[in-house]
């Protein structure tokens, strides 16, 4: 097959969760390990960190693989979903899954997989995890998928377990209080393993506690050793705001600088250090300057996009993937702050969130433009904007997702602001996303 053939072949023939929904999550392990078996457990042939939560995974897996390269590591990257291309899915130093690796890894392993059934994902991680084994990675940060207990990715034993911020989402799959939501987050927490929590929250902190306490596992709240604070104004040479760390209280990063510009990234900080720490006692060597290096140079040293990502100029347009509740909270009150006369909002969402939720936070000052990603989750345009307009945000719906974006820029004028966001999906079909601002 094509390389375009053999996607087809993934997408089509298997389920893919980001694109169906429930219907592409399969509970259990069982699949995973089948394919490992039948590969030779690469999953045991490197040394890794897990990287689960709700909000803020994808930034603190890219964040640690950015300082670890900066300390002269070989550095396997495994996140979900891609924005533009699969091979976005699994990196090593930066460098995407060669094209011509994917379609000869599927040819060899086809009849494997018409044997086993696998879903989507499950394959994904048996080609990262294979990928990293042959690439002889010397640490691979793997993202998990969806929860932790029943994720694909939960047959790693890894070095240091980190898990960002808990909040609501696939309620459905994972539970409908924090606590339960948490218990499946927890569920990546192995026997003597440490394990990092980034954010002390009250509602979820005695599941992390009794869950490390019955596995023997160290446990770290970051935010209780590390805060990070952004500086109010940008810095005139790089356009990033200074960043300041303190360590229990006392000067530890002064005027740092994160590639990363959100504010909520300095939710994510803590537990990205405090992760170092434990890689440190283990024998990684990561000095102040790889540290330095690898905060500012995140996005260049990773491919990371879509977080808080200016493309645009007189319009200021901003990109950002947050997708549910709380990412979003995080998103719209750092717009709040942004300068602009008339905010325009590009917005679309998938059928399986909580959409009242979302829309509650969105700002009644703004200009809506609603849309609809190409993927068969993704709620329709028409619908989205009737449940707006019943919560006060009148605006109309598109045919596409660059149509409402063309039609948002033609709109606003030079001291304006656009946003475009809502979902994944919906960032990853702006065709100008990695433009120079």
């Amino acid at each position: 097959m094509t390389y375009s053939e053999t996607l087809s072949y993934l997408y089509e023939q298997l389920p893919m969760f980001q694109r169906v929904g429930a219907a592409g999550y399969k509970k259990g392990l069982g699949n995973t390990l089948a394919l490992a078996e039948a590969l030779g457990h690469p999953e045991g042939q490197f040394r890794s960190v897990h990287v689960a939560g709700t909000n803020g995974k994808g930034s603190s897996s890219h964040l640690l693989a950015a300082v670890l390269q900066a300390a002269g590591y070989k550095v396997g990257l495994y996140t979900s979903p891609h924005l533009r291309e699969f091979t976005e899915r699994i990196r090593v130093n930066g460098q995407e899954l060669s094209p011509n690796y994917l379609v000869q890894w599927v040819a060899r392993w086809r009849p494997l997989f018409e044997t086993v059934e696998p879903s989507f994902f499950e394959m994904c991680v048996a080609l990262a995890f294979s990928y990293f084994a042959e690439q002889r990675v010397d640490l691979a940060i793997v993202e998990v998928g969806l929860g932790g207990r029943f994720d694909s990715t939960n047959i790693i034993t890894p070095l240091v377990s980190l898990i960002t911020n808990i909040s609501y989402d696939h309620q459905a799959l994972l539970g409908n209080t924090l606590p339960e939501i948490a218990g499946e987050k927890a569920g990546i927490i192995k026997p003597s393993v440490p394990v990092v929590v980034s954010q002390t929250q009250p509602e979820v902190a005695a599941v992390f506690e009794r869950e490390a306490a019955a596995k023997l596992a160290h446990l770290v709240f970051a935010d209780q050793i590390y805060q990070a604070t952004f500086s109010a104004e940008s810095s005139p040479e790089t356009g990033l705001r200074p960043l300041s760390v303190t360590q229990h209280g006392r000067p530890y990063l002064p005027n740092a600088e994160l590639g990363l510009p959100g504010d909520y990234q300095q939710y994510n900080l803590p537990g990205v250090l405090a992760t170092l720490d434990e890689l440190r006692a283990l024998g990684f060597r990561v000095t102040e300057a790889a540290v330095r290096t690898g905060l500012r140079q995140v996005t260049a040293l990773t491919g990371l996009r879509g977080r808080w990502s200016i493309i645009g100029r007189r319009p200021l347009v901003v990109c950002d993937t947050g997708h549910n509740a709380a990412g979003l909270g995080f998103v719209v009150a750092q717009l709040r702050r942004l300068p602009h006369q008339q905010l325009h909002l590009v917005i679309g969402t998938v059928n399986d969130k909580d959409v009242a939720s979302m829309l509650a936070l969105l700002p009644a000052e703004g200009t809506y433009y609603f849309c609809a990603a190409t993927i068969p989750r993704a709620l329709p345009a028409e619908e989205l904007a009737q449940q707006a307009a019943t919560v006060g945000l009148p605006g109309k719906a598109y045919d596409s997702v660059a149509a409402a974006v063309a039609a948002a820029r033609a709109a606003a004028g030079p001291d304006d602001a656009v946003f475009i966001g809502g979902s994944t999906f919906v960032v990853a079909e702006v065709d100008d996303l990695y433009a120079s601002a």
